[in-house]
């Protein structure tokens, strides 16, 4: 198995955000009169955290119902989170980038996905000085609106690059159960979690990871085993 076509996470998985996500999240729902420290709060929170990784709107829809109040949930939460990464709350996980053109010179391609809007993506892409990185960058409105755990971004990957000849060849790393998820269901060949993210080595395995990684730092020898 030679794998050709790498799809990665960015939140948790190539990009650390401390704890971002759930910042925004606590503006995007005071805006739409969630009281902090109130019990819906809480259990908002909860779904907040047991759903990272999946498209954002999803969540929003799920929490209130209500189409437009989980668009303007969710116009809220990316407006939040873009400016704290303005502010410059972000930063590259640990040897990530390195990792990454490792993977490229290696011959493979490189996609890197995310749960948010273009937006937010293009922002964090931004901050980071990524926009050349990678020649590829995918959030869920590029794969016809469905996020993670459907498969549909790690095939949009597939079919846009033609990097693989089939989706064997296709590795996906993510921090989230529901990472491993949608590289299961994408029939990829390697689908690895790493522990710099939401979730813990139990809840990866239990969604489908083959492996699970300290972090991305240590993808290249990996799949450097699985090709040999």
């Amino acid at each position: 198995m030679d794998i050709r076509l790498v799809v990665l996470d960015m939140a948790g998985t190539t990009v650390a955000d401390g704890g971002l996500v759930e910042r925004a999240f606590a503006t995007a729902a005071g805006k739409l009169g969630v009281e902090p420290g109130s019990a819906d709060h809480a259990e908002k929170l909860t779904y907040v955290r047991a759903t990272m990784g999946e498209s954002k709107i999803s969540v929003f829809r799920h929490l209130f119902g209500e189409e437009t109040l989980a668009q303007r949930a969710n116009s809220a939460f990316e407006k939040a989170y873009g400016e704290l990464v303005d502010g410059g709350l972000i930063a590259p996980i640990g040897g990530a980038r390195e990792a990454i053109e490792e993977l490229a010179d290696s011959g493979r391609t490189v996609v890197l996905t995310t749960g948010f809007a273009r937006v937010t993506q293009d922002a964090i892409l931004d901050a980071l000085g990524w926009r050349e990185l990678v020649p590829l960058t995918l959030c869920p409105a590029d794969a016809g609106g469905r996020g993670r755990p459907y498969p549909d971004m790690v095939l949009e990957a597939f079919l846009r690059t033609r990097a693989a000849e089939s989706v064997r060849q296709v590795a996906v790393l993510g921090d989230t159960s529901y990472d491993m998820l949608s590289g299961v269901r994408a029939g990829a060949g390697v689908v690895a979690g790493v522990l710099t993210g939401a979730h813990g080595e139990s809840a990866l395995r239990a969604a489908g990871a083959m492996s699970v990684l300290g972090s991305v730092a240590e993808l290249p020898s990996l799949l450097q085993g699985v090709g040999s």
